[in-house]
């Protein structure tokens, strides 16, 4: 399952279908920060987007695309918390986020008839994150079998121990 007729049209749309791929869809360590934290350390290096619906619309494209790329899916999550006043960085890392794609268009989950009836489960933290705000990250993966997956990102404990209930719900139905 992929979308690489949608991948495709996304990097024609913006103009980038010249432009050359990168490896990565973000930096290690972005200095990504907000309009608010700029203000209360006197940081005037980035301006302010005047066109926040390019902006928007291209975070809602990119959020339609993680149904099938969970591998970009926190770089959008991160942009997506600036929706209503992102900055210039905040669309130059969207649209290096639509560079990553191009290197890989047609990337996605491969469904297959034959389940094996095993459960997996993957789990990455990452203490104090952030260099914001200091909060930790938590990313977990979920398989059932090999067709199957649910791949989740949390910032807070009682968001993860939330999901992992609900997977644990939907799991306990599958008799071994």
């Amino acid at each position: 399952m992929h979308q690489h007729k949608y991948a495709l049209e996304l990097i024609a749309d913006l103009g980038l279908s010249g432009s050359k791929p990168v490896d990565y869809p973000i930096e290690t360590n972005p200095k990504l920060t907000t309009s608010e934290f700029d203000a209360c350390t006197g940081s005037s290096d980035d301006t302010l987007l005047t066109d926040l619906g390019s902006y928007q619309r291209l975070l809602g494209k990119l959020l339609y695309l993680t149904i099938t790329r969970p591998d970009i899916s926190f770089v959008v999550q991160s942009l997506s918390q600036c929706m209503h006043i992102p900055k210039a960085s905040y669309m130059e890392a969207a649209l290096k986020v639509v560079r990553y794609i191009k290197s890989s268009p047609g990337l996605g989950f491969l469904l297959n008839a034959h389940c094996s009836e095993s459960l997996s489960a993957f789990c990455d933290a990452n203490w104090a994150a952030c260099p914001n705000t200091r909060n930790s990250v938590t990313g977990y993966f979920v398989k059932f079998g090999k067709p199957k997956g649910t791949y989740m990102q949390a910032a807070n404990e009682v968001s993860k121990r939330d999901e992992m209930h609900w997977t644990r719900r939907q799991t306990s139905d599958f008799d071994p």
